[in-house]
C-alpha cells in the first residue's frame, strides 16, 4: 500500500513537471526551422511521457547525451527525426556556445559527482543554450528518492550511510555487495540545496515543488529574451 501511495504522489509531480516543461517549450525562442533541445541524461521515455504529438507539433528535435554507450535507448516508436543520441560528458560536452535553443535536465546534477563536478554541469548547461531547464531532489526533504525506504539517510555521515547501504536493500539494486559498492551508491548522488541550487544558476527563476509544507526538490528556469 505504501509503494502505490509513493507512486501516485510521485505521477502527479510528474504531471506538474509535464505541465510546466511543455509550457517551457512553448514559450521558448527559437533560432531556426526546429526548436533544438540538449538532453543531458535523459532517456525516451521521460520524452514520450512528455508528449510525442505535442513535441513535433512544436517543430521539436532532441538531442540525447548520455555519458556510456549502454545508457542509450533508442525507442522505435519516436518520430522520425524527432530524437537523436549521442555519448559525451555533460561537466565537459564539445558543443559551440549556444548551440542549441533550450539545454534540459531531469534528476542529472546530482550525479555528476562533487562540487567541481556539478559546477561544470551548470556551467556548461547554461553556455549551450541561451535557456534552461533543470530539476533535482532537494537535500532538505527527509527523503532522498534514490533511496526511499529509509527517510533522512542522506543527513547522516558518510560512513554511516554507507554502512546501512551494506546492511539493508536501500539501493533500487538492493543491499550493497561490499563496503566499495556501499561507497559508490553513496558517492553517487550529492543532493543540492536551494541556496546551492541559486548559486549555480543565478539567472533562473527556480520553483520549489512542495509535498504539504516541505519543499520536495527544485527547478530551475530561465527564458531567453527573444530577438528582434
Amino acid at each position: 500500500m505504501r509503494r502505490t501511495i509513493r507512486q501516485s504522489i510521485s505521477e502527479r509531480f510528474r504531471r506538474n513537471r509535464d505541465i510546466r516543461l511543455r509550457a517551457l517549450i512553448a514559450a521558448c525562442p527559437r533560432r531556426g526551422e526546429k526548436l533544438e533541445i540538449l538532453d543531458l541524461g535523459g532517456r525516451s521515455e521521460y520524452w514520450r511521457r512528455v508528449g510525442y504529438d505535442f513535441l513535433a507539433q512544436k517543430g521539436v528535435r532532441i538531442t540525447l547525451v548520455n555519458l556510456h554507450q549502454s545508457e542509450i535507448v533508442e525507442d522505435p516508436d519516436a518520430p522520425e527525426g524527432l530524437i537523436h543520441w549521442m555519448t559525451g560528458d555533460a561537466r565537459d560536452l564539445s558543443f559551440e556556445d549556444r548551440s542549441f535553443d533550450l539545454c534540459h535536465s531531469n534528476s542529472v546534477i546530482e550525479h555528476v559527482g562533487d562540487w567541481p563536478d556539478i559546477d561544470a554541469f551548470a556551467a556548461e548547461t547554461r553556455r549551450v543554450a541561451a535557456s534552461y531547464y533543470v530539476q533535482t531532489p532537494n537535500f532538505w526533504f527527509p527523503v532522498d528518492p534514490h533511496f526511499p525506504a529509509l527517510p533522512a539517510i542522506h543527513w547522516l555521515p558518510r560512513s554511516w550511510r554507507a554502512w546501512f547501504m551494506q546492511h539493508l536493500p536501500l539501493a533500487w539494486s538492493g543491499k550493497a555487495r561490499d563496503k566499495a559498492e556501499a561507497y559508490r551508491f553513496v558517492d553517487g548522488v550529492r543532493l543540492l540545496t536551494l541556496p546551492q541550487f541559486r548559486r549555480l544558476f543565478p539567472e533562473s527563476t527556480i520553483v520549489t515543488e512542495r509535498f504539504v509544507l516541505l519543499a520536495k526538490s527544485l527547478i530551475a528556469t530561465h527564458i531567453a529574451a527573444q530577438s528582434t
